[in-house]
């Protein structure tokens, strides 16, 4: 043992003070590994030495071969419990990993279980724990503790009646509860903002929506025929109904995770295969993020800060679902929230409380819509007005009065870029002259994931010439992209920004509003006037090296082979 002692100090591994610590902790009797890991040094940098000294393995259990099938043979609780991995079949034995060579108790209670030989190799306890959930899927030890609960109990046959109770019965089981909170916790953990449970004929599939993009949880198999008693667990968490299982239904959660308070909306919808549950989860200790953290370029930073002061007027954000607009929108009112201003917001739901602000929850049950809503807002003198979403002619033409009588109203619409919005609200039936005069800009948006800093890594790209024709000058020599690594989940990226498409209305605009012209025409004269597209903007973000070429393209369109398309088509109805 002093040989390894003396080794490690040689090495720079301990010092002196370390040193002594451990030898101190040998003397009243703890174990060698225990005690090195007490002293400071990382587990990469101690147990190669322990795994030199006493003739065992050291491996990386992330990037060493595995069996899944032969994981799977094994007590996922038992796994779980002592830290421990089986790696593969060896010489008639199984090599299994674990992070403490000197602590056996895990090794004998999974021997005696088994009745196999086991042979230990060192790992770290954190990788040991990452690889063990990716082989058997979250709650796996819940799920087998279940399924050996089920194969125990008699077959009874249920009444229609008795069916809602016994589901109820079932969705109160410490298990399925606690199978429920291990999903929850990893889809926190990873910063998901949705998580789908989707029923197919053979299996229960969990997916997590991590930085605009879907991935898959791994979860055991068997927990298919748990699927109706986990729905029916989430729909008493949300106060559903759950004996009604041909009606879509909405609900709310709130949980509370490390002192962070998650919001959950909850929706139901019956599947051919069962009832399908997507939960959106909404973070409100995370902090708002002011116009400077959204990701805008100076000069539509400038411009937006601009408008934010007018007097009065209609300001749109426009996007798909989960582009951002809500965050843009309280920036924006952040930015103007002070006691001279009265601000009264009306939203679907309320995403984050705003101090010295009136918000106001719509109420569909109750008769409390965004129309409805807004017609009570006027008669409390506010200043400044937000409209969770326009979604009907009524509450477009109330915003649009609202805004003629003096107040300034931000709202959000779903159109794919900026001039859209224009076009849309003609379309909804308010009339030209009112868009015109009332409408003072419309930002569309997106968000792009960023690179993770973790993996980040330069390249030459290969066509720097069809860059440019892509996106316009200039022609970059030098590229920026993530290679995966762990703390991006092996996807490259980690966090997002946003990319915007600012569109002043000019009298220009006026004019083609007044005269019913198309988007196209719109968005040409804005773009003359100095609007940036969406994918320009993006390829900003790309010359900074924050994103990629690739993912610009994903969440972007190309607006000339839009318009070739168009004129392809035309040719041909003609």
């Amino acid at each position: 043992m002093k040989d390894i002692l003396d080794t490690m100090a040689a090495d720079g591994v301990l010092d002196e003070g370390d040193l002594a610590r451990v030898r101190d902790m040998q003397a009243e009797g703890v174990p060698l590994d225990q005690a090195l890991a007490e002293a400071g040094p990382p587990p990469e940098t101690l147990l190669p030495y322990l795994a030199d000294a006493f003739g065992v393995p050291y491996v990386e259990p992330e990037t060493t071969p595995v069996d899944g099938r032969l994981v799977r043979e094994f007590p996922a609780r038992l796994l779980l419990k002592h830290s421990l991995l089986p790696l593969r079949r060896e010489n008639g034995a199984v090599l299994v990993a674990t992070s403490r060579l000197f602590d056996t108790s895990g090794l004998d209670e999974l021997r005696l279980a088994t009745g196999r030989e086991l042979r230990p190799a060192l790992a770290p306890a954190a990788g040991i724990a990452r690889c063990v959930k990716q082989q058997l899927g979250v709650g796996a030890d819940t799920v087998q503790s279940l399924v050996s609960d089920a194969a125990e109990t008699d077959i009874r046959v249920l009444s229609e009646t008795d069916e809602a109770v016994d589901l109820a019965a079932d969705a109160e089981d410490a298990s399925i509860i606690r199978f429920v909170n291990q999903v929850l916790t990893e889809a926190i953990e990873l910063r998901a903002t949705d998580v789908h449970f989707e029923p197919f004929e053979d299996e229960l599939s969990v997916r997590y929506r991590v930085d605009g993009v879907l991935q898959e949880a791994t979860i055991p198999h068997e927990v298919r025929q748990f699927q109706a008693a986990i729905v029916s667990r989430l729909k008493i968490l949300s106060r559903l109904d759950i004996a009604e299982k041909r009606l879509p239904q909405d609900g709310r959660i709130k949980l509370m995770m490390d002192g962070r308070e998650i919001d959950v909306r909850v929706s139901v919808i019956p599947m051919l295969h069962g009832e399908a549950v997507v939960l959106r989860l909404l973070d409100r200790s995370a902090a708002l993020l002011g116009l400077e953290g959204l990701g805008m370029s100076v000069a539509d930073e400038t411009a937006l800060a601009r408008i934010c002061e007018l007097p009065h007027g209609i300001v749109l954000v426009t996007g798909p679902t989960g582009s951002g607009k809500t965050t843009t929108l309280y920036a924006a009112l952040s930015r103007i929230n002070d006691v001279q201003r009265k601000i009264i917001t009306i939203e679907d739901p309320i995403e984050y409380h705003l101090r010295g602000i009136n918000q106001i929850q719509v109420a569909g049950k109750a008769g409390l819509s965004f129309a409805r809503g807004l017609r009570s807002i006027l008669r409390h003198d506010p200043d400044v007005i937000l409209v969770g979403e326009i979604r009907d002619i009524e509450t477009a033409e109330i915003a649009v009065q609202a805004s003629l009588t003096g107040h300034l109203v931000f709202s959000t619409l779903h159109t794919n870029d900026a001039p859209g919005a224009v076009t849309r609200l003609v379309d909804m039936g308010v009339e030209p002259y009112l868009v015109a005069s009332s409408l003072e800009a419309v930002l569309a948006q997106r968000l792009v994931r960023l690179i993770c800093p973790a993996c980040k890594e330069s390249y030459e790209p290969t066509e720097p010439q069809a860059l440019v024709t892509t996106f316009g000058p200039p022609a970059p020599s030098e590229l920026y992209r993530g290679v995966g690594c762990r703390e991006c989940q092996g996807t490259g990226y980690r966090g997002r920004t946003g990319v915007f498409e600012l569109m002043p209305i000019s009298e220009g605009v006026r004019r083609l509003i007044l005269q019913r012209a198309s988007a196209g025409d719109v968005r040409e004269l804005a773009l003359q006037e100095g609007m940036l597209s969406l994918r320009r903007d993006g390829w900003r973000h790309v010359l900074a090296g924050r994103t990629t070429v690739e993912e610009v393209l994903r969440v972007t369109k190309d607006e000339r082979l839009h318009a070739d398309v168009l004129v392809e088509t035309s040719r041909e109805d003609a």
